[in-house]
């Protein structure tokens, strides 16, 4: 049975191929459109499912939507005429396009895929399914657990926010939900927009900058915002919140706890920022605690899987792998809305189409999470050729020597190889690489080839043989969802001065043998790379240990702020062009920025909008 997912319309759409139970391809619209974050119908994540598959849209026997529009049509009647008259103006705005295209979605969606194919008949084809049981799905029925818990957190679905499921085979039941208004998706979001950021694009830089600051706030968080019960379950004080009703997330009473208004965007960021972040992940770490501890003694089952945005939250995750309530977890890697679409065709897949579910222990059915496109060599060098690049095709094991050498020379390499990554990480596939041991890598990738905030962390790929000996972690973590901190053996002792240091200061103080990937607070962001996964990045990464010791490489996303993740050969090429990037490898094409034309150099620092 073939089953196409799709999510759209709010954020990150996406579309998702499974073939009798198998994960055949998946991947975001931004990819291909360049526009961040984009919300529309996923026209060309559509196509490039169904090629990857080999099949047209009539050959589709299930199209599953990601949530219930008509269940998220009663959730806004129901908020505004609970708080009414409060609220007029977000009813105003929002009402007008929900009448115009929300309310109708069913016609929408089967307008939309008939213009892809009008020879497809939405009728008895199109189903929806609810958002949490679609983000429950995708990190279930990949998961290497025969049983589970299914936890799913984020900002709200129709109505749920938080629920708790239980998978067992091809099984898959929500037992209790947190319903909205209360969630702790918006909570860390109120905390986003107050701190100058970006509301579902910025979280991840208040868990980024939450080490710089001391969590003086968590008290006041769980005094007057929230109300947390010892088994997690939890009722926000909408009194201090403007979310419900309103077109900003907190309000005046937010502003007076917390000491001033909001912070405005690119504003220098100042110690209360730095503070309020790491208060507020404080106080999820303690929520999601409790509630994981709580799950695990409810159930009596030793496996927990983990998805919506919330479960992007690493350092999050990581507490509840070693607090030890669960003795195995596992997180789906697109676990924010883009992943809805995976779990709309898997929950497809095994509820409506009865595919038989294989579980192989200690291996997912992810594939790496490399779903994307993929382009031959042939491929490549025609469109490299277009853009008038000038490369030199090396043999396989030639591009791995020439790829280590200039990285241990410290130099800052694009590297683009087999398919592209589904969900928000760059896992080797669509990469920029460094140098971890260098003091001066984080500034140099943040600064000149990122051009972002100096503050953001870059996490190591490490060789999972490896992984032990230089973190505090001995078990899988593909997706560069676990945060664990580096080994006492290889961290720097700090002096006493420079334990005095106060919020950004503390970035230029090296902390271990590796300073690229080491957080203010021994921390990283860790990604284990295997060599049955992707055997092409393990063997970089092995030759670069040969060469110098070191069994890892700093790895961030291959793009700049603001543009989505590269996707094709021009992209890579043009974003080479438009930064510091000293090396680029395409396949078996390799590319030096002393031997192209300079005619060809970008401004990218300005091209996209910031995120």
């Amino acid at each position: 049975m073939r089953v196409l997912g799709l999510s759209a319309y709010y954020h990150d759409s996406a579309a998702a191929l499974v073939v009798d139970g198998e994960i055949v391809a998946a991947a975001q619209e931004e990819r291909f459109s360049r526009k961040k974050h984009d919300a529309r119908f996923p026209r060309q994540a559509v196509r490039y499912c169904l090629e990857a598959g080999g099949i047209r849209l009539t050959d589709i026997d299930q199209v599953v939507f990601y949530d219930k529009p008509f269940l998220k049509f009663e959730r806004l009647l129901e908020t505004y005429l609970a708080f009414a008259p409060r609220g007029f103006r977000s009813f105003r705005v929002a009402m007008p396009l929900w009448l115009r295209e929300k309310l109708f979605q069913k016609s929408l969606l089967a307008k939309e895929l008939k213009s892809l194919d009008d020879g497809f008949d939405p009728e008895g084809r199109l189903n929806f399914t609810e958002h949490h049981v679609s983000h429950a799905a995708s990190a279930f029925y990949p998961s290497p657990f025969e049983e589970a818990v299914v936890l799913t957190m984020d900002g709200v679905g129709e109505w749920a926010t938080t629920s708790v499921g239980v998978g067992r085979g091809t099984e898959l039941t929500i037992e209790r939900e947190i319903h909205f208004p209360h969630s702790l998706g918006l909570l860390y979001s109120a905390f986003t927009y107050y701190a100058g950021f970006k509301v579902n694009s910025g979280e991840y830089k208040v868990m980024g900058l939450a080490p710089y600051g001391e969590p003086r706030f968590t008290q006041a968080i769980l005094d007057h915002l929230i109300d947390v019960k010892p088994d997690g379950s939890y009722r926000m004080n909408l009194d201090y919140f403007d979310y419900c009703t309103g077109l900003r997330m907190t309000n005046a009473k937010f502003d007076a706890l917390f000491g001033g208004p909001p912070r405005k965007p690119e504003q220098r960021l100042t110690q209360r920022e730095m503070d309020l972040a790491a208060s507020v992940q404080a106080a999820l770490e303690e929520i999601v605690l409790r509630m994981t501890r709580a799950l695990h003694a409810d159930y009596g089952i030793d496996n927990l899987c983990l998805a919506g945005g919330v479960a992007l939250n690493c350092v999050a995750n990581g507490k509840i792998l070693r607090d030890g309530a669960f003795k195995n977890i596992w997180i789906q890697p697109a676990a924010g809305d883009a992943g809805g679409a995976l779990g709309a065709a898997l929950s497809g897949a095994y509820g409506i189409g009865g595919a038989t579910r294989r579980v192989t222990p200690g291996r997912d059915a992810m594939k790496g999470a490399y779903l994307g496109p993929e382009f031959t060599q042939a491929d490549i060098e025609a469109r490299l050729k277009a853009e008038k690049a000038a490369f030199e095709r090396l043999a396989p094991d030639a591009v791995i020597a020439e790829t280590a050498k200039a990285l241990a020379e410290g130099k800052a390499v694009g590297w683009f190889d087999g398919r592209m990554e589904f969900g928000p990480r760059a896992l080797g596939a669509r990469s920029i690489l460094g140098d971890p041991r260098s003091p001066q890598m984080q500034s140099v990738l943040n600064l000149k080839v990122k051009y972002r905030e100096s503050f953001r962390p870059f996490a190591p790929s490490v060789l999972r043989e490896d992984v032990a000996e230089w973190f505090e972690l001995d078990c899988d973590s593909p997706y560069m969802l676990l945060v664990a901190d580096v080994a006492a053996g290889h961290r720097k002792a700090m002096t006493e001065a420079e334990m005095k240091l106060f919020g950004i200061d503390k970035l230029n103080v090296p902390r271990s043998d590796v300073p690229a990937i080491t957080h203010v607070d021994y921390s990283a962001r860790i990604q284990t790379v295997s060599a049955d996964v992707n055997p092409r990045y393990h063997a970089l990464i092995s030759a670069f240990k040969d060469l110098t010791g070191c069994p890892m490489l700093v790895n961030t996303s291959f793009n700049v702020r603001g543009e989505p993740l590269v996707c094709t050969p021009e992209d890579a090429f043009r974003c080479f062009m438009g930064t510091e990037i000293e090396l680029l490898v395409v396949g078996d094409a390799v590319l030096r920025k002393e031997r192209q034309d300079p005619a060809l150099k970008r401004n990218y620092e300005t091209a996209f909008e910031l995120d």
